[in-house]
């Protein structure tokens, strides 16, 4: 018992306030999972020194380990104990988790990949609406166009409006499930200060001008140039901010990946 409450004390080192107990005791499970301080194939601590350390009851720990296997990150095998799962399982949409793989990617590692998601995401959805879109469609494209050209000088405006661009065309596109993941990707992600990165002087016309070439390809019905303009805007506008610490993932080569934010 001693040996067991050494292991939970350290992977766990401090007590957690008493007000959000069961939602805390998941995310820093959840963390231990994601930063491999428990890796696949481990088997998570007892159920008695795992309670004691958090100060909750066996019934809430039981909630929270059942939480953990709901978001694919265990398995709980009667006799043999709750098991980390490999990575591969992981419902990596879930907030707790994504925001859990964002906060703790220190390589940028996972941010790349959730740009080669979004761009191809987002690229189909620019396309498709592009196929097929109404006066109205293209009168809300454009408003929030030019609702990023009236803020470009106020950072946090700049931000929402560029955000609203994105969500107008997800939920114009008529594709439900590409919109739903791809806004939770980009929910989190925004959230991010590592996303929000560090833009250069020349960003915002830069920006600017790369949502007025997906109107256009839009607006003229070209599927492919609005699928080519989206895709390039993502990639490109996530090279200019990443930090400049962090070698650019080996996927990120600006002749044939397009680019956004």
């Amino acid at each position: 018992m001693a040996h067991e409450s050494t292991l939970v004390s350290r992977l766990i080192p401090q007590r957690l306030p008493a007000g959000r107990l069961g939602v805390a005791v998941v995310a820093e499970l959840v963390d231990l999972i994601v930063t491999g301080q428990l890796n696949e194939g481990d088997l998570l601590p007892p159920e008695g020194p795992l309670s004691e350390h958090f100060g909750v009851s066996r019934t809430v720990l039981r909630e929270s380990v059942k939480r953990l296997e709901e978001k694919g990150l265990v398995t709980v095998s009667q006799g043999r104990g709750t098991q980390v799962r490999a990575r591969g399982y992981w419902n990596m949409l879930d907030p707790v988790v994504l925001s859990a793989l964002i906060d703790n990617d220190e390589t940028l590692g996972v941010l790349d990949e959730l740009t080669v998601v979004r761009a191809s995401l987002e690229s189909a959805m620019a396309g498709a609406l592009a196929g097929s879109h109404t006066a109205d469609d293209m009168h809300r494209l454009e408003n929030a166009l030019t609702a990023m050209q009236e803020s470009a000088f106020e950072t946090d405006s700049f931000r929402q409006a560029d955000v609203v661009f994105h969500y107008a065309v997800m939920e114009m596109s008529g594709n439900g499930l590409a919109e739903n993941i791809a806004k939770h990707l980009y929910k989190r992600a925004v959230e991010s200060s590592r996303y929000q990165g560090i833009n250069p002087p020349d960003a915002v016309p830069l920006t600017l001008d790369e949502h007025a070439a997906i109107v256009e390809a839009i607006r003229s019905g070209d599927v492919p140039a609005a699928q080519k303009a989206m895709h390039e805007h993502i990639h490109v506008s996530w090279e200019r901010r990443r930090l400049s610490d962090h070698a650019p993932a080996a996927h990120a080569k600006k002749s044939n990946s397009p680019s956004g934010k």
